[in-house]
């Protein structure tokens, strides 16, 4: 992923173009939204039996009649945000965002209906003018997951891009207000809340800011292994996802289970054929807002293994020249070393330390590309001559591994692919390397 500046609010200027393809998509959504959200709640009414998830400990929310001003702000904040955009690409971006939550939630309301069970108190005044307004389209159902919180999720991330200092801050506490308020204004449950999260995530991992999307580059892979670990992902998904519709009826925290499900279905689809881009990790070792909170039940399984693998071996070892190889660093080893090459697609780096980070993104299990394990090779040949460089990956065995086999070959240490996976163990690190993994540098999946 390459970052793309962003102008900030101060630096913002009005483009004829922008708001010609902003004034576009609003005149499209806004009908569309209604539309379909009415249908929605006309289709549960028709029904003698709609479900309601409920936690006992929401029957202590009180209602705040003055939250309604929060509430209502984000359809102000909905039409703002497709014209505070740098270039038409921007806006249609966003547009698709706002599209895929509605769709998705849309779907999921006249599927799965839920309905909202606590009565509203009278109201008057302007609060009063406002519950009233709302009562005229909205009705008790539409709720799992919150269309309202997977927009604020979207609309937050914009704005926030674009402020700096105290207005940052104000942005982030009436965003606060806002997410609250959809339990204090008596229109939603609290499970609704982070399923809603889940799918403003899913809206912004799927149009990501800096590159194309994860799945737009999707080619069904032919490699066998890839396929293989692809479908063991995707079973592993799927058990989830059963596991949560067998306890819904008992426990409304089943519902969390979809975190989980729905992070190993989007790394399933990486082995199937789109590859590392759908961790979206940039260059520097961070990940996209989106991937980074989307995928971390999955990071934390990754964690997990890389812990158990190597809890009892050293971080890393010196192979020659400068030249370590290891496991990806905690955060207080990271400062050891000029720079880190980074193979992991799955896993952060630690933090920001002062440390060069330099990632090409791979996947576990497979081998490594040729493109990569070139690309790497020569990253470490020019940073070894500024200090100390840790080549690494989740564990050390395979892909980090592979790319030093490659620079040992490809700048004079070892003769052949033998002798550097030789010199390798010989230091002791414990490797899952074969010849042609060094020498064919075997093409592996698709990368997008």
């Amino acid at each position: 992923m390459t970052a793309r500046s962003i102008a900030p609010i101060g630096e913002w200027r009005f483009d004829k173009a922008v708001a010609k393809r902003a004034m576009l998509c609003l005149l499209l959504l806004a009908p569309l939204f209604y539309i379909t959200y009415g249908a929605a709640n006309w289709i549960a009414s028709q029904r003698s039996n709609v479900a309601n998830i409920t936690f006992a400990w929401e029957h202590g929310i009180p209602f705040i009649a003055w939250t309604i001003f929060p509430y209502w702000s984000i359809n102000l904040f909905y039409g703002l945000s497709l014209f505070l955009n740098d270039t038409a690409a921007d806006v249609d971006r966003l547009a698709k965002r706002y599209l895929t939550a509605q769709v998705i939630a849309v779907s999921c309301f006249i599927l799965f209906p839920l309905t909202f069970i606590f009565q509203k108190p009278p109201t008057s005044g302007a609060s009063g003018f406002l519950f009233d307004l709302l009562g005229g389209f909205d009705k008790p159902f539409n709720q799992a997951p919150s269309l309202h919180i997977a927009l604020l999720v979207i609309i937050w991330t914009h704005w926030r891009r674009r402020l700096s200092g105290v207005i940052l801050w104000v942005w982030h506490v009436w965003c606060t207000l806002i997410g609250l308020s959809v339990l204090t204004t008596y229109q939603h449950h609290f499970i609704d809340i982070p399923t809603g999260m889940l799918l403003g995530l899913f809206a912004l991992w799927l149009f990501p800011a800096d590159a194309p999307s994860p799945l737009a580059t999707f080619r069904l892979t032919s490699n066998a292994r890839a396929r293989t670990i692809g479908f063991r992902y995707a079973m592993g998904s799927l058990a989830f996802l059963l596991l949560m519709l067998a306890g819904t009826g008992s426990s409304a925290a089943s519902l969390f289970l979809l975190w989980p499900s729905l992070a190993l279905a989007i790394v399933a689809a990486s082995y199937f054929g789109s590859g590392a881009d759908v961790f979206q990790k940039a260059a520097d070792g961070t990940f996209s807002f989106a991937s980074r909170w989307l995928l971390a039940p999955y990071r934390l399984g990754a964690l997990a293994n890389s812990y158990l693998w190597t809890r009892k071996l050293v971080p890393s070892v010196l192979i020659c020249r400068g030249v370590h190889l290891g496991r990806l660093p905690r955060r207080w080893e990271q400062s050891s070393f000029a720079t880190v090459i980074d193979l992991t697609s799955e896993l952060a780096k630690p933090s920001d330390v002062g440390t060069d980070w330099q990632s090409f993104p791979t996947l576990d299990l497979l081998p490594v590309s040729r493109t990569d394990l070139e690309k790497a090779s020569e990253a470490i040949e020019y940073a070894r001559r500024k200090g100390p460089v840790l080549v690494c990956c989740a564990l050390g065995f395979q892909r980090s591994a592979a790319a030093v086999g490659v620079w040992l070959l490809r700048h004079g240490y070892a003769k052949n692919a033998a002798e550097a996976i030789d010199l390798i163990e010989a230091k002791g690190r414990r490797i899952h390397l074969t010849e042609e993994m060094i020498t064919l540098g075997e093409e592996g999946v698709h990368h997008g």
